[in-house]
């Protein structure tokens, strides 16, 4: 069976993000001195190349559940990151690519960083931080209702020493008084340095523009790392994974633990452009596998329905979806399950 590694294209996406007019301001931080502000972006327009390309990696960090897949897609224009409800939804780096102007913008979607508690925990926890290590920009996102939890606590802690630009939003403020997040900008501004601080909605849109914009301003120049209509680098076949484990969080969240994982295990291309896909979702019981069959097999035909349509709309080509689930004790101590994962197997 051929395998698949194309990048997602924008012309085979048909889930778009809605484009709401960005109506949030974005909130200046006050300027401080060796910080780069808007005097190291002149510097660097001038050191643009004659062509006037810039093109920056942007790390999109945060605690669980603070929007940032949400964000991503918003700034990307198309879905490229799975979203649900259920915190610890991203399990890996997943990039995001989107122009604006002469800008190119990979924004670098990552885990959710918390107190890891499993093995599992950690290579996420770990995928984030070097994510962040490995941006020109990062960009910090606290969800505006939450404030600043523990998690988001010993993220500005560690941030603090990181020294590169830092971009701080604040997410959610369409379900925030104004003077709350006033108070919340404070607060957040007394930890660490930021050199610009955005107030978004992810979800309307709000100031969604605004951050693009500065983005765009404060990219490195130079030649873009991706053609022109590129979404994502993210390999179809993982991009399969990931769509069917959405629909399985969605339609099983109240009943299935985080114990479950989807790998795509056969892709096989037709002469009439469809496409054969077989997918093996692993649990860790036997009760975890009767809980995604469901009944008469309901849940599973509902989960490969819904996720068949998804893929045929973004890849662009009528799917014939074939799941299996098989239980494998322990898979998440299995090394080979974080390689289909992408993620690195932490030895501890």
């Amino acid at each position: 069976m051929a395998e698949k590694h194309k990048s997602i294209k924008s012309g085979a996406t048909a889930e778009a993000v809605s484009k709401a007019p960005a109506a949030a301001k974005a909130v200046q931080a006050s300027s401080r001195s060796g910080q780069t502000g808007g005097s190291g972006q002149a510097a660097q327009a001038g050191r643009a190349g004659n062509d006037g390309k810039r093109c920056g990696f942007i790390a999109v960090i945060g605690a669980p559940n603070a929007g940032k897949s949400t964000l991503v897609n918003a700034l990307v224009g198309a879905r490229v990151s799975i979203v649900t409800h259920k915190v610890q939804t991203t399990r890996t780096a997943i990039r995001g690519i989107a122009i604006e102007g002469k800008a190119q913008l990979i924004f670098i979607d990552t885990p959710g960083i918390f107190m890891p508690r499993r093995r599992l925990d950690r290579a996420m926890v770990d995928t984030a931080w070097s994510s962040a290590s490995d941006g020109d920009i990062i960009l910090l996102l606290i969800d505006a209702g939450k404030g600043i939890e523990p998690d988001s606590e010993r993220i500005l802690t560690r941030l603090a020493d990181l020294r590169c630009p830092r971009l701080l939003a604040i997410n959610k403020i369409d379900k925030v008084e104004k003077e709350r997040l006033l108070t919340l900008t404070q607060q957040v501004s007394q930890r660490v340095a930021f050199d610009e601080i955005f107030m978004v909605s992810a979800l309307t849109g709000d100031g969604v523009g605004d951050l693009k914009r500065h983005l765009a301003a404060s990219a490195p120049p130079g030649p873009w790392h991706y053609g022109e209509d590129d979404l994502s680098d993210l390999p179809e076949r993982l991009l399969a994974a990931e769509v069917t484990r959405e629909k399985i969080f969605l339609r099983l969240h109240d009943e299935l633990p985080y114990a479950i994982t989807v790998e795509t295990s056969g892709w096989k291309d037709f002469k009439d452009g469809s496409v054969r896909i077989e997918q093996t979702i692993f649990v860790e019981r036997d009760s975890q596998k009767q809980i995604v069959l469901g009944k008469g097999g309901r849940s599973i035909k509902q989960i490969s329905m819904e996720a068949r349509k998804d893929l045929a709309g973004i890849i662009g080509r009528r799917v014939h979806l074939f799941l299996f689930v098989k239980v494998r004790e322990h898979w998440s101590d299995d090394p080979e399950r974080y390689r289909e994962m992408g993620l690195d197997f932490p030895k501890r």
